[in-house]
């Protein structure tokens, strides 16, 4: 049995009259994420932890921000290729746990409708995706809302 772990970790500034999209999820909010791609930073980390763990390199290698054919592109197809790669590799995904790190909005309430879609996108047991959510107290950039950034850790397995 081969037991392997990864962690991932992405951040975006926010600003006034952009998107906000977490776990594949439109939140309304004011502000949403400044970025190449939907600035998903949820499914970012969570590409990161996986192609890690698989040592795939990372999301930036394989998406990169300066090509036309990401531009605005939705994150959940890219976390739907990176599933595919693990997949031709034959790994399986065991669970993910992430943390998402923003002042507001607040997204408590949502977190279950980011479960579904993660679930739905990686084919995997809604029971084996953790998604947390907590604030930096008013403290830097993230506390002063001018970003947000997202963590994950995950366990895959070779078949």
């Amino acid at each position: 049995m081969n037991i392997r772990i990864g962690f991932g970790y992405d951040v975006h500034q926010l600003k006034e009259g952009e998107r906000l999209i977490l776990g594949g999820v439109n939140i309304n909010h004011y502000k949403g994420t400044v970025a190449h791609s939907d600035g998903d930073v949820l499914i970012h980390a969570i590409c990161d932890a996986l192609l890690g763990a698989a040592n795939l390199r990372d999301i930036g290698m394989l998406f990169p921000d300066n090509s036309s054919e990401y531009k605005n592109i939705d994150s959940k197809i890219l976390l739907k290729k990176t599933v595919e790669l693990l997949k031709n590799h034959n790994y399986t995904i065991s669970n993910i746990d992430t943390t998402i790190c923003l002042q507001k909005p607040k997204i408590k309430d949502i977190i279950p409708e980011m479960q579904k879609t993660l679930s739905t996108v990686m084919n995997i047991s809604i029971n084996n995706i953790s998604i947390k959510a907590t604030t930096t107290e008013k403290l830097g950039f993230i506390g002063n809302e001018q970003g947000i950034s997202s963590y994950a850790v995950c366990l895959i397995e070779k078949k």
